[in-house]
């Protein structure tokens, strides 16, 4: 089933997977008699009725990739701490915290007694004085100042956050960022902003980061490693995901 037809229902508050399934009630109830028949014993029904002709799982679309193409970036870098703003903890920081412990910050509050997995409540639009050499943000940054989560409202969050995250990396530290791309930048009230895919790079701290790599997920889910900014441009994407890699640089100072 198409990705765009599901979220386009969800909008309008309908269930397509659980409408279509509807059709499988009949075969539902044979089943059910036949488990019967054979000496089966059923205490109550629940019927699930989508799953009888869907896949076994998705290998698409922004999470799936983006949470396992950075998991094995940062095992493949061997830093020994890794911190992350915001990103799924079903998805990327249980990645990681299956072979390193990860720190999380997060504006909403969440327990954690898990081994590998340390968690502080933050709002990363204030200033943070935590500093590390390896920092990611997934899928996130898009929310800030929206107030989706509960964070106040700011139309300028995503750019506080930005800066704020920036000055957290240490020199010569990395820095995975990940959001929504499109050529269309908008704002989408209150789910999230849509970024044009060249737009981080002009943002404010900006200056003190080079890219030091780019991959994308296409409008269909479809993932693009080891690509480039412009390439990402030129596919005129609508609902797209940048997974962005950079390096901290070393500032000089002036007198």
């Amino acid at each position: 089933m198409k990705d765009w037809l599901l979220r386009f229902t969800g909008v309008i508050g309908l269930d397509l997977k659980t409408v279509l399934g509807l059709q499988n009630i009949g075969r539902f109830f044979s089943e059910r008699r036949q488990f019967l028949r054979m000496g089966g014993e059923v205490r109550r029904s629940y019927p699930i009725l989508s799953d009888y002709s869907d896949w076994a799982g998705s290998m698409k679309g922004h999470y799936f990739h983006q949470d396992l193409y950075v998991a094995q970036k940062v095992f493949e870098s061997g830093t020994k701490r890794h911190v992350d703003v915001g990103s799924s903890i079903s998805g990327f920081v249980s990645h990681i915290a299956s072979f390193m412990p990860i720190e999380i910050l997060d504006i909403r509050p969440t327990p954690s007694r898990i081994k590998n997995i340390s968690f502080t409540q933050q709002d990363v639009m204030a200033r943070l004085t935590i500093r590390t050499g390896s920092l990611s943000c997934l899928h996130t940054l898009e929310h800030f100042g929206l107030g989706r989560y509960g964070d106040p409202i700011d139309p300028t969050g995503h750019l506080k956050g930005f800066q704020n995250l920036v000055e957290a990396v240490e020199p010569n530290g990395i820095f995975y960022l990940s959001f929504p791309i499109s050529s269309n930048e908008r704002v989408e009230f209150n789910a999230h902003r849509v970024f044009h895919p060249l737009s981080p790079l002009t943002w404010p701290g900006a200056e003190s980061l080079v890219l030091h790599d780019f991959a994308f997920v296409d409008d269909s889910g479809d993932f693009f490693p080891n690509s480039n900014v412009e390439e990402a441009v030129a596919r005129n994407l609508h609902y797209g995901c940048g997974i962005y890699t950079f390096k901290k640089t070393i500032q000089k100072e002036f007198s």
